[in-house]
């Protein structure tokens, strides 16, 4: 989705369903009514949950500390290096964000991301009435691609079943919630760059590609990926996006100026 307007006018010109795979936005999408053509009446917004990380008890300061082998211990998701330090710093969630605002046509502000640590809640949608509906699951990718791969019917996913008996609770976060925003300064990007112009959500993600890999690989600390997150939007000329050339050209300048950052920051 970080070429949306490109790629959304793509699906509409050849006809296409888009079928959400991550379990967020299928979580979402399985919450909603069929009738698309009924979402922006009935809806008031929509939910993502967030595990927090492994990192979401942790003051602020603590983070600069932080190692790759720590970033990369996600308290419930079993995941690749790159997306687990997303999960960490909660940049998976704000692009999680952009993705949902172009999947689902609804405002930035109509979305709103709560921390849910158990992770079996994978996103809710509220209506008009204030009613609430959401999936909830075994925390585990099999489910929203079975979802997708057998959409509109259901087939088995392989998945373990909750068991509710033994769940235990389940509880609710919001960000501010341990008096540190700043914790999670990388998801407020989000809402940014949807405001932005058209680009820029290709320039946080590649930027954040670039930080992230410069983490793992010992150039910078783990705090200042988000500070490469913000040089390279702030200095990445976006020109006019309009096709999937004009995006590829996009991110490489990104790509360029992140780098530069990162090796600033190392030094």
């Amino acid at each position: 989705m970080l070429g949306a307007d490109v790629f959304m006018a793509a699906v509409a010109q050849g006809g296409a369903k888009l079928l959400p795979i991550d379990s967020e936005h299928s979580a979402i999408f399985q919450s909603l009514p069929a009738d698309s053509g009924v979402w922006a009446q009935q809806i008031d917004k929509i939910i993502l949950t967030a595990s927090g990380g492994p990192f979401r008890r942790h003051e602020p300061a603590m983070l600069r500390n932080v190692t790759p082998q720590q970033a990369c211990a996600h308290p419930n998701w079993v995941m690749g290096r790159k997306i687990s330090v997303d999960s960490a710093t909660m940049m998976n969630k704000a692009l999680e964000v952009i993705e949902a605002r172009y999947l689902f046509g609804l405002d930035p502000q109509q979305i709103e991301v709560v921390i849910h640590p158990q992770s079996v809640i994978h996103s809710m949608v509220q209506y008009r009435d204030h009613s609430v509906v959401a999936q909830l699951g075994t925390p585990d990718m099999r489910v929203p691609i079975a979802y997708g791969l057998s959409w509109p019917d259901r087939v088995a996913s392989g998945a373990a079943a909750l068991d509710f008996g033994a769940m235990g609770e389940l509880t609710f976060e919001s960000l501010t919630s341990n008096g540190h925003p700043q914790r999670f300064a990388g998801l407020q990007l989000a809402w940014a760059v949807l405001r932005a112009p058209s680009g820029s959500t290709a320039v946080l993600n590649a930027a954040n590609e670039v930080g992230v890999a410069a983490f793992l690989d010992g150039q910078i600390r783990f705090d200042q990926i988000h500070a490469v997150n913000l040089e390279t939007l702030d200095k990445t000329e976006l020109g006019c996006p309009r096709s999937l050339d004009d995006l590829l050209a996009v991110d490489a300048r990104a790509r360029l100026v992140a780098a530069g950052v990162a090796r600033r920051l190392g030094t």
